[in-house]
């Protein structure tokens, strides 16, 4: 999904994003970094706004899973860091309320309080632990990773550590965990492909 469509939750996002693109390279820890954040996207260079947390629904969670097909097909013609258009917007519009969603959005608020949650989900044990459990385990894996070039390893190392420095916002609805983690394999299935 182009960057300009959604804006990045806070600089773990970001930073995450960033890590799974360094980590390509590395295997494991790129499968578990490329979990730990599946949905929000890198903004440019403005501050994001800040994250309006909803109590999620089954209702919801399902509504976003069956709208990403549409939702990527639109996306995935848009060339990379432009703004969308009107009629553009107008389609996405379309696709969230055909899908149970007021607007475009309220699915984007939707899939990144799902992000959130999913961001503190530990992809091997698919239990939610935090997110600065999720960031220190990714950086033991780097850390322990010997295949991994020692400029990337750099960079990641670098990267997930800002990560620690600012840490994403605590989850205010404590049910959204559960029902993240109901629907957590179908969740980084459909939100995964848009950290690359």
């Amino acid at each position: 999904m182009p960057a300009l469509l959604r804006p990045a939750l806070t600089a773990f996002g970001v930073a995450c994003l960033l890590s799974a693109a360094t980590l390509a390279s590395s295997g494991t820890a790129f499968a578990q970094a490329k979990q730990a954040a599946p949905a929000p996207q890198a903004a440019p260079a403005q501050a994001a706004p800040a994250l309006k947390q909803v109590a999620l629904t089954d209702k919801q969670l399902d509504g976003v899973l069956a709208a990403q097909k549409d939702m990527d097909a639109i996306t995935e013609k848009l060339p990379e860091n432009t703004a969308p258009d009107a009629k553009v917007i107008a389609q996405l519009d379309g696709v969230a309320k055909k899908h149970g969603f007021a607007s475009y959005d309220d699915y984007n608020n939707v899939v990144d309080n799902i992000s959130l949650v999913l961001g503190g989900f530990d992809p091997a044990t698919k239990k939610y632990v935090g997110t600065e459990a999720v960031i220190k385990a990714q950086i033991a894996q780097v850390e322990a990773d010997k295949k991994m070039p020692a400029k990337d390893k750099k960079e990641a190392l670098d990267e997930l550590n800002e990560a620690l420095k600012t840490p994403a916002p605590t989850v205010e609805n404590k049910g959204n965990v559960d029902l993240v983690g109901k629907y957590y394999d179908k969740l980084v299935a459909a939100l995964g492909d848009d950290q690359n």
